[in-house]
């Protein structure tokens, strides 16, 4: 294992301030780049497809710039119905959201890639990815609690329109999960396993 004082550089390939902060409770030094892909999902791909293709692309295109660093890729995919529901962008398209997933269940894929720069993409265990499927149920709420939530968090940059880290858990009933950090958008248990199977340990030794 790599103590922590000897660890490659460690890249987080996003723009995403959820995803820093989520990285940052790993007490691990990284830098943040914003990868630069085209995010729209191709014709006819299934959710879970999209997001384990993006979180590759992501980190496969920073860590071409970055020789020798660990990138980590995230990306997430929310469903209902099996079709995809992206990020609002605004009050309107937020409320709609809400309205349309209250009392039903919203499945998040969240997926996530290690890119070891460090070796051959081609080498067994160089390029590290999972998908972890989060299962969201929304509480049945009328409009007038929607439309506060939304006026006091406008989150209008989140897929699903609720920060769970926030305010939004008083829109869910329930979360099934095997990894709690999946739905803010980075999930850290399956990615401490990554970075270990990198050789990177934790808690200083």
């Amino acid at each position: 294992m790599i103590p922590s004082s000897a660890l490659p550089g460690i890249i987080l390939a996003s723009s995403s301030a959820y995803r820093r902060e989520l990285l940052a409770r790993l007490q691990l030094p990284f830098e943040a780049v914003s990868p630069d892909i085209d995010e729209t999902p191709l014709p006819g791909e299934a959710p879970q497809a999209t997001a384990l293709r993006l979180a590759r692309e992501k980190a496969a295109a920073v860590a071409r710039l970055h020789p020798g660093a660990l990138v980590i890729g995230s990306d997430q995919v929310a469903t209902l119905d099996g079709a995809q529901i992206g990020k609002p962008g605004d009050h309107a398209r937020a409320m709609a959201q809400l309205q349309l997933m209250r009392g039903r269940h919203v499945v998040f894929h969240t997926a996530l890639c290690l890119w070891d720069s460090r070796r051959d993409p081609a080498a067994a265990g160089a390029v590290q990815i999972e998908n972890i499927q989060t299962t969201v149920t929304f509480r049945d709420l009328p409009d007038i609690e929607l439309d506060a939530y939304l006026r006091i968090e406008q989150p209008y940059d989140c897929a699903g329109s609720a920060k769970n880290e926030g305010l939004g858990i008083a829109l869910l009933e329930r979360i099934d999960s095997s990894d709690p950090s999946a739905l803010t958008g980075l999930p850290l248990i399956a990615l401490t396993g990554m970075l270990r199977r990198a050789g990177v340990s934790f808690f200083g030794v």
